[in-house]
């Protein structure tokens, strides 16, 4: 059995004290509310509403801003348009030198977008080719068509050496020579290999280096996509955006524009606030040690029983999330370090960020995830409560009745899914590929559908399909599975009113007030106490007089012998006027306090209370109106009670000094007469010892007992 720092509910055994389970639930309750008040800081700290803005600018400005030519990136639809755009609006949003009267910015070769945004190096194009003759041609064809491109593949791969073959451009490399990453493309996913050029620190030398590829036909029919990388930086708000635009050429012709733009956070420390989410990133790895030692020391006790319940697997997820976020974080701190320290050294050379962008949203889509796993956890510690375990205990009653629902409602929904991809695939941008159709069947199940586009595909199967598939999935499968669950629903709940709630955390609330208040009550009682006996000297007061007095009224030396050696400065045994006086005012000021604390306790027990919620029931409200104590009538009994212990006591040993003188003379008797005066009381069923002791001292009563079931042999009570 573990307790102390690390004791839990699953640690310690508290089948038998539900007082104890509560308050150990409380106690992991705050201690999780703090840990889950840690990561919500840390983790929005990490974020700033600047972010969406500055990707709301960059996306304005390199994908809807529209050249001379009326063309933005949205628009490109071959690839003359995608040299247009690269030429125009792209060398025109890249490099900012002079202000908006034509002045210049006066920054050298450095360009600052919208003249807050850094270009961090310079920007980087690269192509992927497919080679020639990697598909085949029907023999029928053959004559007319001698060259043949099929769809991107990586084992397809174009990797000759092409056109003027003087640089970079014209010369394959593969993924691993300039770390590049592989992208995933509307199409397809794309290696990180590829022909590539890096542009320069100007506009003009830029110009003439597109002029150059386009001239000697750098795209052909063999490139499969072309990707544009660049990254900026916001010293404003300490952000980077690394941004990536695509245009896929599928083996149909055209063009496909894509875009990727990823706003991030990697600079962690510079100001204040920064500092104080490193503080709380240091109190993150503090309670990350502390539940993996809770959680260890709970499997050792558990075994292989603790991975059946949800909750503890819940705890490993969450604490292993952390340890990758933990990880990552000091991976990405010095990487970001060495790559900056590159790029001011060589500033002419493409910064590439993407590798570090790409794991940094990876890293906050993952916080994400565990911040929502850690707000689920809550529910581990409330759900004692009956209205807490509706939820839980619906789900896992109904959750055979659902399953064997949802391969009914699956059947159906993949059967419809495969049948409008085979009929509208072909037109319906919705339905092109199957996953399409099976997000697009739950957008119609949620009212989001053009029915228009399914009508122009097919006159004809197109209302067929459309008209069935509502009726079937949604007025049918649909509510049959709500009804099951309200049905679940409402057992679990009239079961869950007809029972009672195992704890009441308000009741130990209240608990605590009254041993608080008590504790306080005696405390008053006791400088009371000490007060009179003040009172009651005249003069100098000795220590003996002092403590003969405090000793009638129940005190015990060492109370006594500590509150006279406190005020007695000279240490003679007695209290001079002066020592009294000070005394007296210590004491007043304390029993002031105790006043005012034991009224604000009180009101605050008395108005919990008066919050408590209404019964349903009107004989339950009056039995508790009549039950209720108030906390002087409380004190007042728990005073009598002590009197009636301490009286009880007296008697007892009063009763045993008896005892032995009468065991004493019995020795000296015949034992006869006392075994026909048993065996003449049996049938009456009195004790023959009662009944010669209050023989001997005095006069019996009969008491009868408190229960009915317990008057067949009645008790006495001896006056003495």
């Amino acid at each position: 059995m573990t307790d102390g720092l690390w004791g839990t509910t699953l640690t310690e055994n508290m089948s038998e004290n539900r007082e104890l389970f509560v308050r150990t639930t409380l106690r992991e309750l705050l201690v999780y509310l703090l840990f889950l008040l840690d990561i919500c800081l840390l983790t929005y700290g990490m974020t700033s509403s600047s972010t969406y803005y500055y990707t709301k600018a960059m996306t304005d400005l390199f994908v809807n801003t529209a050249g001379e030519s009326g063309l933005n990136f949205q628009s490109i639809s071959t690839m003359a348009d995608f040299w247009t755009y690269a030429q125009g609006p792209l060398l025109d949003g890249l490099y900012w030198t002079r202000w908006y009267n034509n002045q210049s910015l006066d920054s050298g070769d450095q360009s600052f977008i919208y003249y807050e945004n850094m270009l961090l190096g310079v920007p980087r194009m690269r192509q992927i080719k497919i080679k020639n003759n990697s598909c085949q041609v029907h023999s029928d064809f053959q004559d007319e068509i001698t060259g043949c491109f099929d769809v991107y593949n990586d084992q397809e791969e174009d990797d000759l050496s092409f056109g003027l073959i003087n640089s970079t451009a014209w010369t394959y490399h593969k993924e691993k020579e300039f770390k590049g990453s592989s992208h995933w493309g509307l199409l397809t996913t794309y290696s990180g290999s590829g022909y590539y050029q890096d542009l320069s620190q100007t506009k003009d030398e830029s110009a003439a280096i597109l002029l150059e590829l386009v001239d000697n036909l750098w795209l052909d029919r063999g490139t499969r996509v072309v990707f544009i990388d660049f990254s900026t930086y916001n010293a404003n708000i300490n952000m980077f955006c690394v941004i990536r635009l695509v245009v896929e050429f599928p083996a149909t012709g055209g063009a496909i524009p894509s875009y990727q733009i990823r706003t991030v956070k990697l600079i962690r420390y510079i100001t204040h606030w920064d500092y104080f989410v490193l503080a709380c990133e240091m109190v993150f790895c503090v309670f990350i040690l502390y539940y993996i030692v809770e959680e260890i020391l709970e499997l050792q006790i558990h075994k292989l029983s603790y991975f059946k319940s949800i909750w503890n697997i819940l705890d490993i997820v969450v604490i292993l999330l952390a340890i990758v976020a933990i990880t990552f974080n000091i991976f990405r701190t010095i990487k970001v370090d060495s790559l900056l320290g590159n790029l001011l050294q060589q500033p002419d050379t493409y910064a590439d960020f993407e590798f570090l962008a790409f794991w940094q949203m990876q890293y906050n889509n993952m916080n994400a995830v565990n911040l929502f796993f850690a707000w689920i956890k809550i529910f581990k510690y409330i759900s004692f409560n009956k209205t807490m375990t509706q939820l839980s205990s619906t789900l896992a009653r109904c959750a055979k009745d659902i399953l064997g629902f949802a391969i009914m409602f699956f059947i159906v929904f993949f059967a419809y899914a495969q049948l409008g991809y085979l009929l509208f695939g072909t037109e319906v941008e919705t339905f092109s590929t199957f996953v399409k159709c099976i997000f697009t069947q739950f957008r119609i199940i949620l009212g989001d559908f053009d029915y228009d586009a399914i009508d122009r595909a097919n006159r004809v199967l197109g209302p067929i399909y459309f008209v069935t598939y509502v009726f079937f999935v949604f007025f049918v499968l649909l509510n049959m599975f709500l009804a099951i669950i309200n049905d679940t629903y409402s057992e679990v709940k009239e079961e869950l009113s007809s029972q009672k709630d195992e704890l009441h955390i308000t009741d130990i609330i209240k608990q605590s007030y009254m041993k608080t208040f008590m504790k306080l009550k005696l405390k008053k009682e006791k400088i009371s106490n000490v007060q009179k006996a003040l009172q009651s000297g005249s003069g100098e007061i000795e220590f003996k007089d002092f403590r003969e007095t405090l000793k009638e009224m129940g005190h015990a030396d060492h109370e006594i012998a500590a509150a006279f050696s406190q005020f007695d400065h000279d240490r003679n045994d007695i209290l001079d006027e002066a020592e009294q006086e000070k005394m007296k005012t210590e004491l007043e000021e304390k029993r002031d306090a105790l006043c005012a604390e034991l009224n604000n306790l009180g009101q605050k027990y008395q108005n919990d209370l008066l919050e408590k919620p209404p019964v349903n029931s009107h004989e339950q409200t009056s039995h508790l109106n009549q039950t209720r104590v108030e906390p002087e009538e409380f004190v007042r009994l728990r005073r009598q009670v002590l009197h009636l212990e301490s009286s009880v006591a007296n008697i007892t040993s009063r009763f045993e000094f008896i005892m032995e003188n009468m065991s004493f003379h019995e020795n000296n008797k015949e034992p006869s007469g006392k075994l026909s005066a048993t065996n003449n009381q049996a049938d009456e069923g009195v004790s023959y010892d009662n009944v010669e002791l209050c023989t001997k001292r005095g006069t019996c009563a009969e008491k009868p007992s408190r229960s009915p079931a317990l008057q067949t042999t009645p008790t006495y009570d001896c006056h003495l």
